[in-house]
């Protein structure tokens, strides 16, 4: 099971990445949602210095990741996430196809998650992993409808998810 110092790892990594993704969302949204996408973004960075704080204050309690192979699974996962989201996305530029890179990154982001509810031995990742996923799909419709970038829609709905789990972690932390 996950342990404090993942949960506050979970409110400084999922806050970092809720704002690159909030960050990426700025490619080109409609020019009435820029506040929004904004305010996000800042909270999105609140949340993953408050993490980040939490974490060093943490950093010598007990992790999933102590446990014999996690890390070595761990790295294996996201060094694999690495390289497919950039084989992926070299694939796309050459196809002329730059505008997918941000579903395709969040699909495989997504299906990383996957690998890494047996590392944190971490249910809730499931949710995670299949909310990833849903939105790197739904983007490649909805963003069209729109009249939006890919990343748009993308960066907001992965921003929203990774901030909301970023928060879960913070509330897992409080009730530990």
């Amino acid at each position: 099971m996950a342990l404090v110092r993942d949960f506050v790892m979970y409110a400084a990594v999922f806050g970092l990445f809720s704002f690159v993704w909030f960050g990426w969302a700025q490619e080109k949204p409609r020019s009435s949602w820029r506040w929004a996408i904004g305010l996000a973004t800042g909270c999105a960075l609140l949340v993953c210095l408050l993490g980040v704080y939490l974490s060093v204050t943490h950093w010598d309690s007990p992790s999933a990741l102590d446990r014999d192979g996690a890390y070595r699974n761990y790295l294996i996962t996201f060094y694999a996430e690495v390289v497919l989201a950039g084989a992926g996305s070299f694939v796309l530029t050459r196809m002329k196809r730059k505008g997918y890179i941000a579903p395709w990154i969040a699909f495989v982001v997504g299906i990383h998650f996957i690998s890494l509810v047996s590392v944190f031995d971490d249910p809730s990742l499931w949710i995670l992993a299949a909310l990833m996923v849903a939105v790197s799909i739904a983007a490649v419709y909805v963003s069209p409808k729109l009249q939006v970038a890919y990343s748009a829609i993308t960066g907001i709905g992965a921003g929203i998810v990774l901030f909301g789990f970023a928060l879960l972690g913070l509330f897992r932390y409080l009730a530990a």
